[in-house]
């Protein structure tokens, strides 16, 4: 159970209104009545699993093992300013 009380839940103030097909409407109707929910509960909650999985794999970096290798090597061996960064470095303190 949620420690979360009643009263502290923010209120459901939007709609989220969608066509869908008799064969949707039935299958979700039918997997709800399996979970013990209503159509709305049922449904509602499920986009938001996916929605949350979703924004989660997206934020995430995935990295290649050659890749994840070289990020290593960089953070435990850094190389120092390049010739470039330098040339800025000067630029930035003659114009201080």
């Amino acid at each position: 159970m949620s420690s979360v009380h009643e009263d502290e839940r923010p209120a459901k103030t939007e709609r989220f209104d969608a066509r869908i097909t008799r064969e949707q409407k039935e299958l979700f109707l039918r997997a709800a009545a399996l979970k013990g929910r209503s159509v709305t509960d049922f449904v509602i909650a499920s986009a938001y699993e996916i929605a949350m999985a979703t924004v989660r794999e997206e934020q995430e970096l995935t990295l290649s093992e050659r890749d994840a290798k070289a990020f290593v090597e960089a953070l435990v061996n850094p190389k120092g300013p390049g010739r470039r960064l330098r040339q800025a470095a000067r630029r930035y303190k003659k114009r201080r």
